[in-house]
């Protein structure tokens, strides 16, 4: 009797000792390949695509999460902007430089909209400039960062990560090259993944993924020139385009607000938030009147808001890049006594030197302008 019950209980333990040796076996695979991301952050990863229901539950898990530290309306006024990786000295306004951004608060904060320079100079201005602002009167604490590029001063990279695009053709350092380093004045990440959008891209003529038309295109020129366009070239972005990097539709277009924005958090046009809420970190990128290159990124952000926060900015037309607390990444950098990065908004997830080392996402780098090389800025 004894060893029919031992018996019946190695039938019943087996299949769940094999389902465990299976799952221990796909996990030790999934963590062991090479990534710059946390340990926590590839286990969940693991869960969601490797467990059966696993995206179901770390959604549950996630809602209840950001549910609980969603933003209130309301609330105590800051009393001073963050100087998280904006410790540089205000600087005086010079011409061709954009207009401070408005503040939007009636009592606005000591340097709150007004443009600084960071790294070095380019042909005696300033290449990059930063600043931080509120913008939304029913959420105190929220602070948006803003860089601005000076397309005359600067050159813009675009770098395949490790899995993202996922069929590049040429997957290169995954990083800034070494060779390029001594010129590096910021990078930003990338937009949404391939598959959360097709969102194609291309390098220099070769194709990473199909352009899809329809979608806002970051376009980076030969001849050094960036734009935003609604695609509708086909699947590759043609001999006289560098690089180009598609992520869902145009959320400013000719100035305007595109009119199909909405804040349903599990809309596939703009994007899914962990926990399924509205309100999440996100960055987006926009080109001013002249043709700079302007990058956001903000905490406790709709799409609506993102977009209203580019237009804010001087954006005549713009797209929203990654979202959620993981990816959004603004870093700039210095170069006295040797290479130092800065972190621009608060990230604990990533660390200021992304970019310097292989990374899984694809990247955008800014350089300081060759010379010799001179772009017309658009009128």
């Amino acid at each position: 009797m004894r060893r029919r019950r031992r018996r019946r209980r190695l039938l019943i333990a087996a299949p769940f000792l094999a389902l465990l040796l299976v799952a221990a076996s796909s996990y030790a695979v999934w963590m062991l390949e090479p990534t710059s991301m946390s340990w926590s952050e590839r286990s969940t990863e693991w869960v969601r695509n490797e467990v059966p229901f696993g995206n179901w539950m770390v959604d549950k898990v996630e809602h209840v999460f950001y549910t609980w530290h969603a933003p209130k309306k309301g609330g105590a006024q800051l009393k001073r902007l963050p100087t998280f990786g904006l410790k540089v000295p205000p600087t005086t306004q010079a011409a061709g430089w954009p207009p401070p951004i408005t503040p939007v608060f009636a009592q606005p904060l000591p340097g709150e909209g007004v443009w600084k320079s960071t790294g070095p100079a380019v042909d005696g201005g300033p290449p990059v400039l930063v600043t931080t602002y509120r913008p939304e009167v029913d959420y105190p604490q929220i602070v948006a960062y803003v860089a601005w590029f000076d397309q005359t001063r600067t050159e813009i990279g675009y770098y395949p990560g490790r899995y993202e695009p996922p069929n590049a053709a040429v997957r290169g350092p995954m990083m800034v090259p070494d060779d390029q380093r001594s010129r590096l004045l910021a990078s930003f990440n990338g937009g949404f993944t391939y598959v959360d959008g097709n969102n194609g891209s291309s390098d220099n003529g070769l194709v990473n993924e199909p352009l899809k038309d329809g979608n806002a295109t970051l376009v980076g020129y030969t001849d050094g020139r960036v734009a935003i366009l609604d695609w509708s070239g086909g699947p590759n972005a043609g001999p006289d385009v560098a690089w180009a990097r598609q992520s869902l539709a145009p959320i400013v277009w000719n100035g305007q607000l595109n009119p199909a924005l909405n804040d349903n958090p599990n809309s596939p046009q703009w994007g899914y938030t962990l926990g399924g809420l509205t309100r999440v970190w996100r960055t987006g990128i926009g080109i001013d009147a002249r043709g700079n290159l302007i990058y956001v990124v903000a905490n406790d952000q709709t799409v609506i808001t993102l977009a209203q926060i580019l237009q804010h900015a001087g954006a005549v037309d713009a797209m929203e890049f990654d979202i959620n607390p993981e990816w959004h990444t603004l870093i700039t950098y210095t170069h006295q006594n040797g290479l130092v990065p800065t972190m621009v908004e608060p990230q604990p997830m990533q660390s200021a030197d992304r970019y310097l080392v292989p990374d899984d996402r694809d990247f955008f780098a800014v350089y300081q302008r060759l010379p010799g090389r001179v772009t017309v800025p658009f009128k």
